[in-house]
């Protein structure tokens, strides 16, 4: 009976032997192939991940991109035409006194004593008001009502006036108290004097003879 047994059992080792070493590369096979896939995954995830990373950043840039902020030079340079175009509004408004007097007013170079020259140019943009400028001032007047029917013209701002009588002009600084310009005489105040000098006027302190 044992004798049996023992030649039963090396009959079966071969098979087994054949089977363990079957087995042994199945599973070596099946481990290997687990990882590879495994590896794979790995290196695919990555790029996604930097893909994604990637596309979040351009969104951000292009965001920043697209987003412009108002300059504040745009704002000053509204401000200042809507603070013009009030200025203007409000220097339109001339009485029909003023603008009268405006008529009156002789413009042209107009020549002054000691070869100085004022010149005196109506104002295009703004009807009634005028520029008048000579060596070392400048200024831009306004008509001016007065009981006497004088013309004056002044510069508010610059503290300028600008009286003219029938035979002369004169522009004067009441700021500093100074006489700009004296004995101007446009070609009609020229006339006017001329028939002055070869007619003086009676004076208020002679007798009447009558």
């Amino acid at each position: 009976m044992k004798t049996l047994i023992a030649s039963a059992l090396m009959l079966l080792a071969p098979t087994l032997v054949l089977a363990q070493t079957t087995t042994e590369p199945a599973k070596a096979g099946a481990k290997a192939a687990a990882t590879k896939p495994a590896a794979k995954s790995t290196k695919s995830d990555t790029p996604a991940k930097k893909t994604t990373t990637t596309k979040a950043k351009s969104s951000e840039k292009t965001t920043v991109a697209k987003a412009k902020p108002t300059s504040s030079r745009t704002q000053l340079k509204s401000a200042t035409n809507q603070v013009a175009t009030g200025l203007m509004a409000a220097e339109a408004a001339l009485s029909p006194d003023e603008l009268a007097i405006a008529e009156r007013v002789h413009t042209g170079r107009i020549a002054c004593e000691l070869g100085a020259y004022v010149s005196v140019e109506a104002d295009p943009a703004s009807p009634g008001r005028f520029n008048i400028e000579g060596k070392g001032f400048k200024y831009r007047m306004t008509p001016v009502a007065t009981t006497t029917g004088t013309v004056r013209l002044e510069d508010q701002h610059g503290g300028a006036v600008w009286l003219q009588i029938a035979n002369k002009s004169m522009l004067m600084n009441q700021k500093i108290g100074q006489r700009l310009a004296d004995e101007c005489m446009s070609p009609q105040q020229l006339v006017v004097a001329e028939a002055i000098k070869k007619n003086p006027p009676r004076s208020v302190l002679e007798p009447d003879t009558k």
